[in-house]
């Protein structure tokens, strides 16, 4: 691809406020062409709803924008997220189970209020849907949010580690799928599956290399192996098992605005690994190509 040089910064891992991000999908570009970036990825969780938003957005700035989406599945109750770029919007079988997964975060979202509100926190579902917006896919940084908002805890990441942990009572599961069954969906769809932060285990319980190598075999592409919540031995970890595997090595920010310290352009991706997942990609064409 023309347009990059092995000076591009490549960002590819980011939130808008149609998950649980703090700033609209143009607002997120706009701050990736500030930080200096060339390319963004707009990875939103569960939806494709921001693509056309950015990719305007990436036209008028002139920042490259890969459409991406990141994937909520779960493996043995461990939560896996899976980055799938560029894979088709209107592939049926990939839209459909992203909208279950949807309606079901919905509902699971309701439960978790109900518990914390029984227990006395200070939340409620309304507060929720005010503060995550008409078009975001809920989840539970906007109850995180509310409970910052009123005083329970001073940023997200704290209500994460307490309340809103996996392990914890007022914890709910939802509807999402295996990683492998998902990962040959993505692949069905046209797009690229890469492993988003595989060893984080600040965020709780994580996977062993068994499934990595399960989902290498239903066609996975990449790890993110460079990311704020991979400190240097599970960094090493990731980057030994993607070359034992043959997968590609990505880094990026994991940016969600102010609702976490995470800043564009902290960690990024090498030119060659987009070039390479570009080539792969067969669902969706490059959007915001300058």
């Amino acid at each position: 691809m023309s347009y990059l040089d092995r000076g591009s910064v490549i960002d590819l891992h980011t939130h808008s406020d149609r998950s649980d991000g703090s700033e609209p999908p143009d607002v997120v570009v706009a701050q990736a062409a500030r930080a200096g970036l060339d390319v963004v990825g707009l990875t939103d969780h569960d939806v494709i709803s921001g693509w056309s938003e950015a990719d305007r957005a990436g036209r008028e700035h002139g920042v490259v924008v890969v459409p991406g989406i990141e994937i909520s599945c779960n493996h043995h109750r461990i939560s896996v997220h899976l980055l799938a770029y560029l894979p088709d919007g209107q592939d049926q079988a990939l839209m459909e189970e992203l909208a279950r997964s949807r309606d079901s975060r919905d509902t699971r979202l309701r439960a978790m209020v109900d518990l914390l509100a029984a227990d006395g926190y200070p939340v409620t579902y309304e507060e929720v849907l005010a503060v995550a917006g008409p078009e975001a896919t809920l989840g539970r940084p906007h109850i995180a949010d509310v409970l910052v908002r009123n005083g329970v805890y001073p940023r997200r990441d704290d209500a994460f580690v307490d309340v809103l942990a996996s392990g914890s009572p007022y914890y709910v599961a939802y509807h999402v799928l295996d990683p492998v069954r998902m990962t040959e969906l993505v692949v069905a769809a046209g797009g690229v599956p890469v492993l988003a932060h595989p060893f984080a285990s600040s965020r709780g319980r994580t996977i062993d290399e068994g499934l990595v190598e399960q989902m290498a075999l239903a066609g996975l592409a990449g790890l993110e192996v460079d990311h704020r919540d991979h400190g240097p031995e599970e960094r090493d970890r990731a980057a030994t098992l993607a070359e034992r595997l043959g997968l590609l090595r990505t880094g990026s920010s994991d940016y969600h605005g102010t609702g976490k310290l995470n800043r564009l352009g902290e960690n990024t991706t090498a030119p060659v690994v987009l070039e390479e997942i570009l080539a792969r990609a067969t669902g969706s064409g490059l959007l915001g190509a300058v």
